[in-house]
């Protein structure tokens, strides 16, 4: 009886191995979607101990499938293009989340809407990105960027290495209470068909709370127009990519249709104007995001879209598999300055100086977003939700960081928005840029960056 028992369980010995494997895969999910980025390390280190030892025992033809399992995490896990060093030459784990107190308080008087950041829909579909399971590294990061870290958590992630950020004021002491509301509801949507994306718009829509807002994040292909027309309409600027089954090469589609039809499979601008008849704030980041700047309010509602720069320099289009710069600048600008500099590493006393500089920065930008005379009111009624506040600002500091830097030189390479921001009161604003060179300076790459008196008394020598 033990004798047929035991037979009978070998059959299923490499089922149950590959059961384990899958576990340590969704237990890696978990920890990517926690930050738990020391554990991550430590379970893919298991994984491959795992898959290695799977392999050899059962000579399973699943070999390739798993290693490339390996080698999505790993690239996911390596993705930032700056890693922070202290003393030890340690990599040390930057934690992005929103901290309790880390935005700085309104300024009393201030008049700015009561709107709650409620749902976000988070869609990826950008060919050939670092992704792992079905998250994209965009989608990631803008998800860590709609996170609380957790108050109960601040002390005990410090222990293991981890650095958690306040993105606005130095680090306050962790209170007892809870945040004051919780993180809002998300929606993560990989390569979605276009009515698997608009069902979900519309469940969102339909649930959203009084005074709350919709934050939709596209980061995908960009579908282009096929041809000018004498009327320009919604429907006429193309939009972004939704999934399909045809063949894309080299990100862009091969299908080939009448000039006079538009894109299927494609979210357009237009496909939008239904939902704006609640507050909806739109990011996205493509190739072709100006098309979303066609934007018409047609019901009076609160709505911004903030939109992507659609040509980068070529130095940074090779980096785009490691996802986009302007969701990195949403993410954490300091990482996205570094990276824009070229710089690969930073010492943690020198990362915590430059964010103690950037607290400061990122307080003058709110006051210019509040004392401007010219905003438009958008911007203002989605100002007082602390989630789409500290977006704004990081907005407007990469806005100004790419008009300065020298290798964004073309006017596709800047970011956009609609509403248009006021520029000489926001992102070309003197007193910006004079922030925006003394971070240069702080971390010795200035000569990177334009300097209006410099630069002409220069021209003048020739």
């Amino acid at each position: 009886m033990v004798w047929s028992t035991t037979i009978a369980l070998v059959p299923s010995m490499p089922e149950l191995v590959v059961k384990k494997l899958r576990y340590y895969a969704r237990y890696i999910v978990v920890c990517l979607l926690l930050n738990k980025m020391d554990l991550v390390k430590v379970l893919v280190k298991e994984l491959s101990e795992e898959i290695e030892d799977y392999t050899q025992r059962f000579n399973t033809e699943y070999q390739l499938e798993w290693n490339l399992v390996l080698q999505e995490v790993a690239a996911f896990v390596e993705a930032d293009p700056v890693v922070v060093l202290n003393n030890e030459n340690t990599v040390v784990v930057i934690s992005n989340r929103l901290q309790e107190g880390g935005m700085s308080p309104l300024e009393q008087g201030m008049v700015v809407g009561q709107l709650t950041l409620a749902d976000a829909l988070i869609i990826g579909n950008c060919n050939n990105q670092v992704k792992f399971s079905e998250l994209t590294i965009d989608m990631f990061r803008i998800l860590q960027a709609l996170e609380r870290e957790p108050v109960n958590l601040a002390t005990t992630t410090s222990k293991y290495g981890t650095l958690a950020l306040t993105p606005c004021l130095p680090s306050q002491e962790p209170s007892e209470k809870p945040a004051k509301r919780e993180n809002p509801h998300k929606y993560l949507l990989y390569k979605p068909t276009f009515s698997q994306l608009f069902t979900f718009l519309s469940a969102s829509f339909k649930e959203l709370p009084v005074n709350s807002v919709l934050l939709v994040y596209l980061s995908a292909t960009g579908v282009f127009p096929t041809g000018c027309l004498d009327y320009e309409g919604p429907y006429d600027f193309g939009g972004v990519l939704t999934n399909t089954n045809r063949d894309v090469v080299n990100g862009e589609t091969v299908q080939k249709r009448n000039q006079a039809q538009k894109e299927m499979h494609c979210l357009h601008p237009g496909d939008l104007f239904p939902f704006t008849r609640k507050p909806l704030f739109v990011i996205v980041d493509s190739s072709n995001s100006t098309a979303y700047k066609n934007f018409s309010n047609l019901f009076g509602q609160p709505l911004v879209c903030l939109l992507s720069p659609t040509v980068y320099p070529q130095s940074m289009q090779d980096q785009s598999q490691r996802g986009s710069l302007f969701t990195l600048f949403l993410y954490c600008p300091l990482l996205a300055f570094l990276s824009v500099c070229g710089l690969s590493s930073l010492r943690q006393g020198l990362w915590e100086k430059a964010e103690e500089f950037l607290c400061k920065v990122f307080r003058d930008i709110g006051q210019m977003i509040t004392r401007s005379r010219a905003i438009d009111q958008a911007f203002l009624q989605f100002y007082g939700d602390e989630f789409l506040r500290l977006l704004l600002i990081r907005f407007v500091f990469c806005s100004a960081t790419l008009r300065m830097h020298k290798l964004f030189q073309e006017s596709r390479s800047f970011p956009e928005s609609y509403p248009q921001l006021p520029k000489q009161d926001t992102v070309e604003s003197s007193f910006l840029r004079k922030h925006v060179l003394e971070l240069a300076a702080m971390l010795d790459v200035q000569r990177l960056f334009w300097d209006r008196a410099l630069d002409f008394v220069d021209s003048q020598e020739y």
